[in-house]
């Protein structure tokens, strides 16, 4: 099997199961690639070199069966950004917080490679979104699996964002901004301005107004197959759209187009996982107890 590795810098804590994984792979033959910033790191914060294949990075050529991103999910984001276009699947081993995305555990890292090799997984396909400009300017890398967020630059100034779906004219959102959110980011940014929470493969996106200036703008839930457009107006000169975190920054005026990707990424997903048990695992749902007296 040909796997490829990446993983974020900050493991201290997980030398002695990242180890395990290695000398796993090592004893089932399998020809293992890893991304060169972290097969760095290991290489000068463990007294074990990882046994690798080859070093990969940006402008690598290269093809595997499975990406292994060991982090959380910003790393898990950073893993899709690299190998999703490719068709690649992603186990995500959490060694963050609370890990959406990143569901195995690095603890039973013995068990995770067992069911990788068995075959004991699903796939789950996850929808992403594709950013456009009407300025000309190219945008690097411009697809989001968690959201596009558009907010105001100045801190002192409201933003007015007008929105159409389809050519249809849907309103002008007035407030601090906007996110485009597909139902894997429902539960980040998202989720924290009060939108709804959607089953990670349903065929939808959501619109949610962060700190709207009227009380009836409410989030609202799309088709994915929609293509929203969105134009700004303010007092600033300038305004600030976040690509799954990652900033760019355009004149008031200019307009971005979003529509669903012509690919998917696809998550692995150990056969028992159901997303009921991410909501009360990652969201503490039903652990209210009553105090008897």
């Amino acid at each position: 099997m040909r796997i490829a590795i990446y993983g974020n810098k900050y493991q201290e804590k997980f030398f002695a199961p990242l180890e395990r994984l290695f000398g796993a792979l090592a004893g089932r033959n399998a020809w293992v690639a890893i991304d060169r910033s972290f097969y760095d790191y290991l290489c000068c914060h463990t007294s074990v070199v990882p046994v690798v294949n080859e070093v990969i990075d940006e402008e690598s050529n290269f093809d595997a069966a499975i990406a292994l991103s060991i982090g959380g999910d910003g790393t898990f984001l950073r893993t899709a950004e690299k190998v999703a276009r490719r068709g690649i699947p992603i186990l995500g081993i959490n060694t963050g917080h609370l890990g959406y995305l990143a569901d195995a555990s690095v603890e039973n890292i013995d068990e995770v490679v067992e069911n990788l090799f068995s075959g004991n997984y699903k796939i789950e396909e996850r929808t992403v979104l594709h950013v456009t400009t009407d300025s000309g300017v190219v945008i690097d890398n411009p697809f989001a699996l968690n959201e596009i967020a558009i907010s105001r630059q100045s801190t002192a100034l409201m933003m007015s964002m007008h929105t159409w779906v389809n050519d249809s004219e849907l309103t002008s959102y007035k407030g601090d901004g906007l996110i485009i959110s597909t139902p894997t980011g429902s539960t980040a940014y998202n989720l924290s301005v009060g939108g709804p929470i959607l089953e990670p493969t349903s065929n939808n996106i959501v619109l949610s107004p962060i700190s709207a200036h009227s009380l009836t703008m409410r989030p609202l839930v799309l088709r994915d197959d929609c293509t929203i457009r969105v134009t700004t107006n303010s007092r600033a000169q300038q305004y600030l759209v976040s690509i799954d975190g990652r900033p760019f920054t355009f004149d008031i005026g200019t307009s971005i187009t979003v529509r669903k990707a012509d690919f998917t990424v696809k998550v692995i997903q150990h056969t028992g996982h159901n997303f009921a048990d991410t909501l009360r695992n990652k969201l503490m749902w039903g652990i209210d107890t009553v105090r008897s007296y």
